[in-house]
């Protein structure tokens, strides 16, 4: 490690490849079974390289180590505690939609001529942001291009374009 520290970076490839073993070990050690040991000892691996400069070379280099390693591990094993308390596992996830639930063919249609019928009732430059933006997928500065409009003024047309159209389909009584 001293070495290392000098700038050497052969003795730092050693270093790390000598390392690999003594913390896969000891990471499985500590957590048996677990899955995400490579990710660990990667984790390890990256604060060592980090925290590099504060190893003094009058101390011995393995507890300095392994309290790094212990407190990489600590903090994994916090995260999959934090994520397993957040998480509910299934052994069959459920489908968004079952074949019954789904649309037929005829409510698409419907759907997709109702959506046509509150795109054409917005005024013109709406309609054309929208159109741009929302149905062919241009980004802002391509509908800005293509328009000769400012990024701005898109934005807010986009929007009350929206505001219209959320109106417009609480007014008919759309279903969804």
């Amino acid at each position: 490690m001293c070495a290392a520290q000098d700038g050497d970076s052969a003795a730092y490839a050693t270093l790390l490849t000598e390392m690999l073993p003594l913390l896969r070990r000891s990471v499985a050690y500590k957590r048996p079974g677990a899955s995400d040991v490579e990710d660990i000892v990667q984790e390890i691996l990256l604060s060592v390289h980090t925290v590099r400069h504060t190893y003094d070379p009058e101390r011995p280099f393995m507890p300095w180590l392994m309290t790094i390693a212990a407190r990489r591990t600590i903090d994994a094993a916090r995260r999959q505690a934090s994520r397993n308390a957040n998480e509910t596992a299934v052994d069959v996830l459920p489908e968004t939609f079952s074949r019954d639930d789904a649309k037929s063919d005829q409510e698409i249609a419907d759907d997709q001529a109702f959506l046509r019928r509150a795109l054409a009732q917005l005024p013109d430059g709406q309609r054309e942001a929208v159109e741009l933006m929302k149905v062919k997928g241009l980004s802002l500065q391509e509908a800005s291009v293509v328009t000769g409009k400012s990024v701005a003024s898109l934005k807010v047309s986009v929007h009350r374009a929206i505001k219209a159209m959320r109106e417009f389909t609480k007014k008919e009584g759309w279903r969804q």
